[in-house]
C-alpha cells in the first residue's frame, strides 16, 4: 500500500491536480484499491487531524493580519521605518525589511507579509527610482522573516504535530529572526552602494518621533503576545484571539479607518483561507497516518541512522532536505507530511525537538521565496504584474542571507534555545 499511495500522489502532482486533492485522492484510492482498511478510518482521521485546539489560533492569526491591513496600519508601519532607515543607502530596501520585521509580529505569515505590506513598499521604492525587480526581491526575501519571528502560523502547526510548546516555538524564533532581517540589510546596503541606488533625506527628530508615534500602538501587538504567553496569562491558541480583538481595536475604534461595512468582507476571507488551510490539513493527516502505518518513518530513521548518529552530520543533513522540499512543496504540507516521520529521528540522535522546530520553519520559509513553487513569489508577481520566471532570476542573491543564518543557528543552539530557557527555564 505505501508503494501505491507514493506512486498515485507523485501521479497526480505531475498532472497538476492541487496538492490537497492530491493527497486527499491518493490516500482514498491507496485505501480502497490495496489495503483492507475500511474508507470510513479515512473520515475519521482527516476529521481528527483538525481536532485539535492549537490550530484554532491559525484563523485568528489569519484574521489579525487582514484586519492590519483593512486599517491601515501597515502603512504607518512602513511610514515610520522609512523615517527610521530612509535616510541609509538604498534606504528604501531597508525599510523594507524593518516593515517587514514589525510586521511578522503581527500576522505570523509570509503570504501576508508579501501581499499586506509588499504593494505599500514596492510602489514606493518604484517611484523613487529603484529597479522593479530589485524591489520586487527584497520584498520576497524580506517576506521570509514573518512566520520565524513570532507569532508564527508554521510554529503553531509544528507544535501540535510535534506536541512540543508553541510558546517556547514563538520564544525561540525572535532571535533567528532578527538574524534575517540584519543578514539582509547588510546585502540591500551592498549592492545599493553598488548601483548607487537613491536615499532618503534625513528626518528631524520630531518628524521620526511622530511617526514613532502613529505606528507605536500596532508595534504593541507582539508585546501583548509574547508578554502574555510568557507571564502565564494565556495560551498561543489565546494570545491569537487577543492579537484579533486589538487588532479590531485599534482599525475601528482608535484610527477610525476600518469601517463596518468592510467587516464581512475580512471575515469571508479570512474563512476562505481557513477552509483551504484546514481542508489541506486534514487530507495530509490522512496521508500521514498511511506513512506511519507503513512503517515510512522506521524505514527513514533506519536510513538516516545508517549514515551518521552525529547529531551535527544529522542536522546538515535534514536541512538539505528540507531545503529542497521547500522549495518544490508548501510549507503547511511540507510540516504535515514530514514531521511525524522525523521526530523519532531527532529523538534517536538526541536533537531538541523546540530547535528543530525553528530550523524547520526558517527552512520552510526559505522555500516561500525559492523557486520552482515559492508561494511568495507568485504573490509579488500578481502584484508587480511581473513575469515569475524573471523573478526567479532576480531573487538567488538574496537566498543567501536566509541560509547563512540558517546555517549559523543550526550549529550555534543557543541562539535559538537561549530566550525560551530564560522565559521558561530549562
Amino acid at each position: 500500500m505505501l508503494a501505491a499511495l507514493i506512486i498515485i500522489f507523485v501521479i497526480l502532482a505531475i498532472l497538476r491536480f492541487p496538492i490537497a486533492l492530491a493527497v486527499g485522492i491518493s490516500c482514498m484510492l491507496a485505501i480502497w484499491l490495496f489495503s483492507d482498511i475500511s474508507l470510513i478510518v479515512l473520515v475519521q482521521r482527516m476529521v481528527t487531524g483538525v481536532d485539535t485546539f492549537v490550530l484554532l489560533a491559525i484563523p485568528l492569526f489569519v484574521l489579525t493580519g487582514r484586519l492590519m491591513n483593512a486599517g491601515g496600519i501597515t502603512d504607518r508601519i512602513f511610514s515610520f521605518a522609512r523615517g527610521l532607515v530612509g535616510h541609509v543607502r538604498g534606504g528604501l530596501g531597508q525599510a523594507n525589511i524593518i516593515a517587514s520585521m514589525i510586521f511578522s509580529g503581527m500576522s505570523g505569515s509570509a503570504v501576508a507579509d508579501a501581499g499586506g505590506l509588499g504593494a505599500i513598499e514596492i510602489k514606493a521604492m518604484n517611484d523613487q527610482g529603484y529597479p522593479k525587480l530589485f524591489s520586487s526581491s527584497v520584498t520576497i526575501a524580506s517576506s521570509v522573516i514573518g512566520p520565524v519571528i513570532p507569532p508564527s502560523i508554521p510554529m503553531v502547526l509544528y507544535g501540535a504535530l510535534a506536541e512540543v510548546s508553541v510558546g517556547r516555538l514563538f520564544m525561540g524564533g525572535i532571535i533567528p529572526g532578527a538574524l534575517v532581517g540584519l543578514a539582509l540589510m547588510v546585502l540591500v546596503y551592498a549592492i545599493s552602494v553598488k548601483n548607487n541606488y537613491p536615499q532618503d533625506e534625513k528626518i528631524a527628530f520630531a518628524e521620526l518621533a511622530r511617526r514613532f508615534g502613529q505606528a507605536f500602538l500596532p508595534t504593541l501587538t507582539p508585546v501583548i503576545i509574547l508578554g502574555g504567553i510568557m507571564g502565564g496569562i494565556f495560551t498561543p491558541t489565546e494570545a491569537a484571539a487577543v492579537a484579533a480583538i486589538y487588532a479590531f481595536v485599534l482599525s475601528f475604534f482608535f484610527y477610525r479607518s476600518l469601517k463596518i461595512r468592510d467587516v464581512p468582507d475580512i471575515l469571508i476571507e479570512t474563512m476562505i483561507t481557513t477552509a483551504v488551510v484546514t481542508f489541506l490539513i486534514s487530507n495530509a493527516s490522512i496521508f500521514s497516518y498511511l506513512l506511519l502505518l507503513g512503517d515510512l518513518a522506521g524505514i527513514v530513521v533506519s536510513a538516516l541512522t545508517a549514515v551518521t548518529m552525529n547529531k551535527f552530520v544529522m542536522l546538515f543533513i535534514l536541512n538539505i532536505i528540507l531545503l529542497f522540499f521547500g522549495a518544490v512543496m508548501e510549507a503547511g504540507v511540507a510540516l504535515i507530511l514530514l514531521v511525524p516521520i522525523l521526530v523519532p529521528v531527532l529523538n534517536i540522535v538526541g536533537i531538541d525537538l523546540i530547535h528543530f522546530g525553528v530550523l524547520m520553519t526558517l527552512n520552510l520559509m526559505i522555500g516561500c521565496a525559492t523557486p520552482p513553487v515559492g508561494v511568495s513569489l507568485f504573490v509579488v508577481s500578481h502584484i508587480t504584474e511581473t513575469r515569475v520566471e524573471s523573478l526567479m532570476r532576480a531573487i538567488l542573491p538574496f537566498l543567501l542571507p536566509p541560509i547563512i543564518v540558517l546555517f549559523l543557528i543550526t550549529y550555534i543552539p543557543i541562539l535559538v534555545t537561549w530566550i525560551p530557557s530564560l522565559a521558561f527555564g530549562n
